[in-house]
């Protein structure tokens, strides 16, 4: 799918995504409403149709949950104000006054043709950190330990974090996809 854009104003996530698909690959900031949902498959869904809409050739979207298991589905889709409002010490505060510290990450892909959605996700069982650790990585990394693992996502090194990363997991299904 030679004419596919990756939809994000992010350099640095369309900087990991072309060197995890060791292929090149076109992004672009696109302006969309966010569903308000804690279903992260709806959330990428309604963004892929929605950026389908504006640039009018095959999208590629993402999104992730956070999901401290003991407060339901919650912070799930919505980690990204949950950060900006408490910070990332704040949510280790906030895990240290639940019944316990278990977590799920998730990320998902959505390739929209403008016909078909094609999904790309992973998942990971971990814990929250007692305070952030690391500096690597994305967003919530530095609070975020995957099950089998004493380090979060932000103190693991790049050969490491491979191993364990949702983001790299999902790609490698996407990978598969569009090299098939």
């Amino acid at each position: 799918m030679n004419d596919l854009v990756f939809i994000t104003g992010n350099q640095h996530k369309a900087d990991y995504l072309a060197k995890w698909l060791e292929m090149p690959i076109e992004h672009q900031k696109v302006d969309q409403d966010e569903i308000q949902s804690l279903d992260l498959q709806a959330v990428v869904e309604h963004k892929a149709r929605q950026a389908y809409a504006i640039v009018r050739r095959p999208v590629l979207v993402e999104d992730v949950s956070l999901t401290f298991t003991a407060m339901g589905r919650l912070p799930g889709t919505f980690i990204k104000w949950f950060m900006e409002e408490l910070s990332l010490g704040g949510l280790c505060e906030l895990a240290n006054k639940l019944k316990h510290r278990e977590a799920e990450c998730a990320i998902m892909y959505a390739l929209y043709d403008g016909n078909d959605m094609h999904l790309f996700d992973a998942h990971q069982q971990g814990t929250i950190a007692k305070i952030p650790r690391g500096t690597g990585g994305f967003g919530w990394n530095p609070i975020f330990i995957p099950a089998g693992s004493e380090l979060t996502y932000g103190e693991m090194d790049e050969d490491t974090f491979k191993r364990w990363s949702i983001r790299a997991h999902a790609i490698e299904k996407l990978k598969a996809y569009l090299t098939k």
